[in-house]
């Protein structure tokens, strides 16, 4: 999975972390190439939060060793090994995200694809070294020849999958962090934690309140790749943020710059004005997705395809004179006013 810095800014509002502090437990750590976060409100001084940590992080080494591109042996990495075209079987986990990310494909109309990670390769944005070089057009065009989410079937009746052309490579970068931001959220609940905020690299889920009984108070980061702060301030409760941005993870040649976002498309990194995305939604899963294929859509694209499937959405896109701000009637009530 990539090495992506979150671009979201957790934040605290007037008196909102100045209450109650020791009902407040925060559990961080490494994972997926970044950072988790775990706040838990606890108001039962019996849990065991050390045993929740060694679970939580047993639940992410677990993910990891699945739909990491970085771990040779990862479930992953071996599929992507395997140049054949006949059936294979799959985790409950693997299964479940590709299938996902699939039908975000169709819905999207292939701006999301997990078939371009050759491509994502190509332009040195992998698990290999960055190389910081242009690719020759004739290798870009026969690399793309091997993708096309098309060319993944899945078993509707079993966990397996196939491969129609036996070199496809996935990348689950732009769905896996949000799937496990998930997984975090369902382990809480079962063990009847009612109010957290779990977070990956920037995907997360806020359930419950916080300690001062308030919604989450999330802040979407500027779009500016120099300096931290923030641009607008979310509410979140039982539901679920995801933002994609282009302009920390990029290089530049010849004074061009080339962003991490790859259009399945062109196979080319996206050139439109759109800086960053902001998607709301009950799965992270399917926001983190969402949030991916807005990126390659631009600005207008997002905006008339988020409206049409009822998607809360939030956009930065990049003009002369800064950056504009727009968001949809499904983001509006979201946001804070203070």
């Amino acid at each position: 999975m990539r090495t992506l810095l979150p671009i979201l800014l957790l934040i605290c509002i007037n008196s909102a972390c100045q209450r109650a502090p020791d009902k407040v437990s925060s559990l961080t750590g490494l994972t997926m190439g970044t950072t988790y976060s775990v706040k838990l409100i606890l108001h039962d001084n019996n849990i065991d939060k050390n045993r929740i940590k060694t679970d939580i992080e047993a639940i992410l080494a677990d993910i990891n060793q699945k739909m990491s591109t970085y771990i040779p042996e990862s479930e992953l990495s071996l599929l992507n090994q395997t140049n054949v075209s006949d059936w294979q079987d799959l985790s409950d986990d693997l299964y479940a995200v590709i299938g996902h990310a699939n039908n975000v494909s169709v819905i999207t109309n292939g701006a999301f694809d997990i078939t371009v990670g050759s491509l994502v390769n190509l332009w040195g944005f992998g698990p290999d070294p960055f190389t910081h070089e242009i690719p020759d057009e004739s290798l870009l065009q026969a690399t793309k020849q091997h993708t096309g989410y098309e060319k993944i079937v899945i078993d509707l009746l079993s966990n397996r999958i196939s491969k129609s052309d036996p070199d496809i490579y996935i990348d689950l970068s732009g769905i896996a962090k949000g799937f496990a931001v998930d997984k975090i959220g369902l382990y809480l609940d079962k063990n009847n934690i009612q109010n957290y905020l779990v977070e990956i690299g920037g995907e997360l889920i806020g359930k419950g309140l916080n300690a001062n009984q308030q919604a989450w108070q999330i802040g979407i980061e500027q779009a500016t790749p120099l300096e931290r702060s923030v641009q607008g301030i979310v509410n979140l409760t039982n539901m679920a943020m995801a933002t994609s941005g282009d302009y920390r993870n990029y290089f530049e040649k010849n004074g061009v710059r080339y962003s991490h976002t790859i259009d399945p498309v062109t196979g080319k990194p996206i050139k439109h004005n759109l800086a960053s995305v902001t998607v709301l939604d009950k799965s992270t899963m399917h926001a983190d997705a969402m949030a991916t294929a807005f990126m390659v859509l631009g600005t207008e694209k997002t905006h008339a395809l988020a409206d049409k499937l009822g998607i809360a959405v939030y956009t930065l896109s990049k003009t002369e004179t800064g950056f504009e701000e727009r968001y949809n009637d499904y983001f509006k009530p979201y946001l804070s006013n203070e």
